[in-house]
């Protein structure tokens, strides 16, 4: 459980210094540039990332059962993350619908993806691990939206073609994990 902590620990404060020291963040930017700013922050987040997977995977199996959920909820899951990889695609694909209403899609699937997995999922390190990344793209999500807010961003509004091919990127990442890559990744069946 100690290498999910402290994964979880230095993946998400690398990804809320803008939350919490926005103005640090820039004067260190300035200081030591964008191409090393973006460096360090990708070597911390893999780090974290990395630490984050590996003790879950070492937790889960020998985590203490907080509740057991129904077996329907593996449906309610597997559906849920249809619309968080589509939520997901729509953070890269220019000209979205998707985005142009969410505004920052890529937070969304994270909390669906966090929120879907959370009802499936009743162990311990289940609830640490999905829990912390629900709150996190919570509390990120309206750091976010308040400042677009002050800066006066708008998004412009989306396009059918480029909502389509949003939709269907995010459709076949999500039929790929169902047909054997989440068993693969992660050991478990969705649709069970």
């Amino acid at each position: 459980m100690t290498y999910l902590i402290l994964g979880l620990i230095l993946f998400l404060a690398v990804h809320s210094v803008r939350i919490v020291a926005d103005d640090w963040r820039t004067r260190v930017i300035v200081r030591v540039g964008h191409n090393a700013w973006k460096g360090i922050y990708a070597v911390l987040s893999i780090v974290g990332f990395v630490m984050l997977v590996w003790g879950y995977g070492e937790a889960r199996p020998a985590s203490v059962v907080l509740y057991n959920p129904p077996p329907f909820t593996y449906s309610i899951t597997s559906v849920l993350m249809l619309f968080s990889f589509v939520l997901v695609a729509a953070a890269y694909v220019r000209g979205n619908h998707i985005k142009a209403v969410v505004g920052h899609p890529m937070l969304a699937g994270i909390k669906l993806w966090a929120f879907a997995h959370l009802l499936s999922n009743g162990r311990l390190a289940d609830v640490i691990l999905f829990g912390a990344f629900l709150a996190w793209a919570i509390v990120d999500f309206i750091s976010v939206r308040r400042r677009d807010r002050a800066a006066g961003v708008t998004y412009p509004a989306g396009r059918v073609l480029y909502t389509s091919v949003t939709v269907a990127a995010g459709a076949g990442v999500w039929v790929t994990f169902i047909l054997g890559l989440h068993l693969w990744l992660i050991g478990v069946r969705p649709f069970v």
